[in-house]
């Protein structure tokens, strides 16, 4: 297993922190481990089996905390996998396997499997959303809905975004501010208050984890044609990693039945969409 932490005392204040955070999951639910070929997969369950399986997948430098603001909507009409990606800030093996080997795609058919899905509605954010793609244009016939925020995979993602949110991290409240700035777009300096332990968290996980440096490739043309199933897509017009419009032309050209949407002064960060998804859901299954 690689070595994801700078310290073993951050590590320990990372993960010590966000089991406090699923200690108050804010609905029922049940916490658990699944076996891979990569490792242990740690799932958060919640709501009714008698419910439509949607699975949640996080972004990089984060883990299903991402979720704790839709969980209660999203549970009360799906029974919902939240799963900590291999190799993130989350309770999953360290596994780091080369973007390029396949393995993601093997391991979320994997975790599925161990879930005893046949198929699933999956919702995604950024590197999750590269996973999903993988996953999808891999799997078609296991995805019954694909929604996607600010994913990867569809354009080359920019450099410099990942080295700026590293030293803003490491800034105190003024470099929380310009990291928030940096990944939800147009934020003012009272936005902290709401944002509160969510921006505090992330800023601990900036400082002790040792985020992935390689950049996500781009899913082939031939693989994008494979994406026949229901698509929503949300972007935000202030993306500062991943440009949307270059992400838009392309999915609109190999998947034209994909619902987009470009959210206004919103960057990369893409969160408190439950309505959103919910109202597309419900008009496709």
């Amino acid at each position: 297993m690689e070595n994801i932490y700078k310290s073993e005392v951050g590590k320990q204040e990372v993960l010590g922190q966000y089991r406090k955070i699923l200690a108050s999951w804010p609905v029922e639910n049940h916490q658990y481990e699944v076996e891979t070929s990569l490792g242990p997969t740690f799932i958060i369950e919640s709501g009714s089996k008698n419910n439509p399986p949607l699975i949640l997948l996080h972004g990089s430098v984060s883990n299903s905390y991402t979720w704790y603001s839709d969980i209660a909507s999203l549970s009360k009409t799906h029974n919902v996998y939240a799963i900590d990606i291999i190799g993130e800030a989350g309770l999953s093996a360290t596994s780091r396997p080369s973007y390029k080997s396949g393995k993601y795609a093997l391991w979320l058919n994997e975790t599925i499997n161990a879930l005893r899905l046949s198929s699933c509605t999956i919702v995604a954010m950024s590197l999750g959303g590269w996973m999903a793609l993988s996953f999808a244009t891999t799997y078609p016939d296991k995805v019954d809905n694909l929604i996607l925020l600010c994913p990867g995979g569809l354009a080359h993602e920019k450099a410099s975004f990942l080295w700026k949110a590293m030293f803003f991290s490491l800034l105190g409240k003024w470099g929380q501010l310009q990291t928030l700035k940096l990944v939800g777009g147009n934020v003012s300096s009272s936005s902290l208050s709401g944002l509160g332990e969510g921006l505090t968290f992330a800023s601990l996980t900036f400082k002790y984890f040792k985020p992935r440096t390689a950049k996500m490739p781009l899913i082939h043309d031939q693989s994008l044609y494979r994406l026949t199933m229901p698509i929503l897509m949300l972007f935000g017009d202030s993306d500062q990693l991943i440009p949307a419009s270059k992400s838009i032309k392309r999915l609109q050209q190999f998947a034209q039945q994909a619902r987009i949407e470009l959210l206004p002064d919103t960057g990369h960060l893409i969160v408190n969409q439950a309505d959103r998804i919910l109202k597309f859901l419900k008009n496709n299954e």
